[in-house]
């Protein structure tokens, strides 16, 4: 047990979620890192004293119950959830196996639906905490390349607001955070070598909102943030 607030994070990779856990752990909170690999949580785990890696996949519901229930033996009750995960794809409607579309829910949708009946109730009884999630553009539009994603995402950002509409008169702030860009790390960059700087977003810009989000006061919560570089055509 700790004296710290615990924030737990999914999701956690090499890019957004590393900067999410690195943001949270700097704010003075033990964060609990949860991913399927264990190579990316567990070096983190080493790197910084307050951060503990717990390897999950969040598309499972048992897995889900059994780590949230570990999380609260050894380090105690989280007041902040981050859901970062995500299940993606590309291709039309036509040529997407979609059992692609069925995972993608499963993470994308189904995992906040488990991880929020997991923490929400203690956060009711507190009066207090955050579910933060990270979505993108395409919970707002489904291009036709987007068939086997953008349909997840939209339900993601409905059932995050149906979840805000219910919590937030109880003191828990939900917020979703719609990013339009693309984000910078090593891969992206390899893939798109001509792009320029204000191309993209740093992960550490969005783990810097998702703080700001946490931080806001009471009368002035925000539910929708959409965040995009300058240089992003909308």
């Amino acid at each position: 047990m700790t004296d710290k607030p615990i924030a737990v994070v999914t999701g956690v990779g090499p890019g957004t979620g590393s900067a999410i856990v690195r943001r949270f752990a700097s704010g003075g909170f033990r964060v609990v890192a949860l991913a399927r690999s264990t190579d990316r949580i567990g070096a983190l785990e080493k790197e910084l004293p307050d951060v503990h890696a717990m390897p999950c996949d969040v598309s499972d519901r048992s897995q889900v119950t059994s780590v949230m229930a570990s999380v609260r033996k050894l380090y105690g009750v989280p007041s902040v959830l981050v859901h970062n995960a995500v299940g993606g794809g590309w291709g039309s409607f036509l040529e997407i196996d979609p059992e692609m579309l069925e995972k993608n829910f499963q993470v994308n949708v189904m995992g906040l639906l488990y991880l929020a009946r997991e923490l929400a109730p203690a956060m009711i009884e507190a009066g207090e905490g955050a579910i933060l999630v990270t979505g993108n553009t395409s919970s707002i539009r489904g291009k036709a390349n987007f068939a086997g994603f953008a349909p997840t995402k939209a339900a993601q950002r409905i059932l995050a607001e149906s979840i805000a509409r219910d919590l937030g008169p109880r003191g828990v702030h939900v917020a979703y955070v719609l990013i339009d860009a693309v984000i910078d790390v090593p891969r992206m960059r390899q893939r798109l070598p001509d792009a320029k700087d204000e191309f993209f977003i740093k992960p550490a810009a969005i783990a810097e909102e998702l703080w700001h989000l946490y931080r806001q006061d009471r009368p002035a919560w925000s539910f929708l943030t959409e965040l995009r570089p300058f240089g992003e055509k909308w």
